[in-house]
Parts: C-alpha cells; structure tokens; sequence
C-alpha cells in the first residue's frame, strides 16, 4: 500500500460516509424549516382539515367514478363559489352556514332534474354550474368591499390561502361533519354497494335506490363545500377523480378500490401541504400535481404487474 493512502479499516471508521453528510447536509434546513412551521396553529389546522378532507372525497369518490357522476363535483363545486361569493358581500363570519345549505339544496335539484326526460343530467350540471359560477362572479364585482378582488377570486378559485386562514371553530365544524360523513359511509357501506354497481337488482331487493343517491348527493355537496377550503373550487374534481382511478389501477374488488384510495388521497394531501410549506407554492395546486403524480405511478404499477 503506497504512503499517505488511508487504508480501507481508517475509512470505515469514518462516523459518516460522504452521501450520509450531503443528505444531512441537504435535509436539515428543510426539517428545521419544517418544524419551525409546525408551531404555528394555522399550520396545524390545515394539515388536519387536509387530511380529513382527502379521506372523505375518496370513499365516496370510488362511487361518483362508478356510476358516472364524476362532473357532479364539479357543477356542486361552481355553486359553492356562488353561495361563498353571496356570503361574502352579506358580511357573515362563517360563510359555512350559508355555502353548505345552498349547495345541498342545489345537489337535491341536480339529483331531480338528472331523471327529467326534458333535461338530462350533463345538461343540467352544466347550466346551473356555469350560471353560478358566472352570477357569483358578477356579485363579487358589484358589491365586493375588497381592495383585492382578484386575491379573493384568486383564493376562492384555487385554494392558494384560504386553508391557511381557518379558525378554530371552522375547524371543529370540518372534523364533525367528516366524522358524520365516514360513519354514514360505514353504517350503509353495503347499500352504497348496491346502489353502486346494481340499481335495478337493489330496487328489486327492495332497497330504496332513490333514497341513497339522494343521500349520496347531499354527502358530496358537503364534501364540496369542506374542500373548497383545500383546493378551492375548480379543482375539487381532483381530490375525487385521481384516488379513485388509481385504485382502480391497483385493486379488483370495491372494498379494495376504497381502502387503497382512502390511503393513497390521504398521503397526496399531506404530501401536497409539506411540500407547498416547504417550497412555498400554492397548497391546492400541490396536492392536485401529488395526486397526479401518484396517479402515473399507480398506472406505471399496473403496468408493470402485467
């Protein structure tokens, strides 16, 4: 061994190799980066509103994809930007208590009109999503106070920092209504399954089809209006869409198409808020590029188990 070269037992007493300091190196800012922010409440709550969110639009997400009512999201999501827009210029303090009334209301009507022989159901999605969202627009216009009025139509639109202003009480009201909404998913798992894959073979075993598409309905208005706080409202489809294809992508059964997406939407939302914390871009637009992203992997998967 030639002088001055060190030999093989002094480098493995070295206490860190040279990749072992560069990730430390490179991952110690962003952990103490992380931490730091954590501290703050604001913080907090959105990470548990995200979360809760994410897992709510995807138990009932695998059965919007299901029996087709994918733009039913999204036409509910267009009437939460009205009603939001309504409750702003009305100055109330929670626009809560007036956006998840009206978009229910408007769900039930979606969910009539949807058997109409005069209108079908894309046809009435797209009229009265596209006359909010428009009417919301021009209300905000008129009679908003704001010196910002694109900041609010921005935030209100894509989520970039509403989830960040939450209030305690918003807070709490979001973990009750998610309770209520994973315990009805629960209690009628196996009627939701019928109606699902079967609605004639359910109404002929005497369940009563109508009732749970309709509590469908309302369920969905209700995770609108939550996760419009998240993503904002045009991009609340995604939160629905893209856990459910992909378990789709990786499950066979309906129960393993839920579980896998419940997991996998829950991991892309918290994912999407450490990322846009860290990074500092907006938190919806994050958590939908995650969710696309593990949508690909999940295909790339599929394909590869081939």
């Amino acid at each position: 061994m030639q002088k001055g070269t060190p030999s093989s037992s002094r480098l493995s007493e070295r206490p860190y190799p040279v990749t072992g300091i560069f990730f430390r190196t490179a991952l110690e800012p962003m952990l103490d980066m992380l931490s730091t922010y954590l501290q703050f409440p604001f913080v907090r709550y959105a990470m548990i509103v995200g979360v809760l969110i994410a897992l709510c639009s995807s138990l009932f997400g695998v059965t919007l994809v299901l029996k087709r009512f994918s733009f039913l999201g999204d036409g509910l999501s267009h009437v939460a930007f009205g009603a939001m827009a309504v409750a702003s210029i009305l100055r109330l303090q929670n626009d809560m208590l007036f956006t998840l009334p009206v978009t229910v209301v408007c769900a039930v009507l979606l969910l009539r009109t949807g058997h109409s022989a005069r209108m079908k159901g894309d046809a009435a999605i797209a009229m009265i999503s596209v006359g909010a969202l428009a009417i919301g627009y021009l209300l905000m216009n008129l009679f908003s106070a704001s010196s910002n009025l694109s900041g609010d139509v921005c935030s209100t639109l894509f989520g970039a920092t509403s989830i960040l202003t939450l209030t305690r009480a918003e807070v709490w009201l979001c973990m009750l209504l998610s309770v209520c909404v994973v315990s009805l998913f629960v209690i009628f798992y196996h009627r939701i399954f019928a109606v699902t894959f079967d609605a004639d073979f359910a109404r002929a075993s005497g369940t009563r089809v109508e009732a749970y598409n309709l509590l469908i309905a309302v369920v969905i208005a209700v995770i609108i209006v939550l996760a419009m706080h998240l993503v904002g409202s045009l991009l609340i489809s995604a939160l629905i869409v893209f856990p459910a294809m992909a378990g789709m992508r990786m499950q066979k059964s309906f129960l393993g198409v839920t579980l896998f997406s419940s997991v996998f939407s829950v991991l892309c939302a918290l994912l999407g808020i450490l990322v846009s914390i860290l990074a500092g871009t907006p938190v919806g637009s994050t958590i939908v590029a995650t969710d696309m992203l593990g949508f690909l992997l999940a295909c790339l998967c599929a394909c590869l188990r081939r």
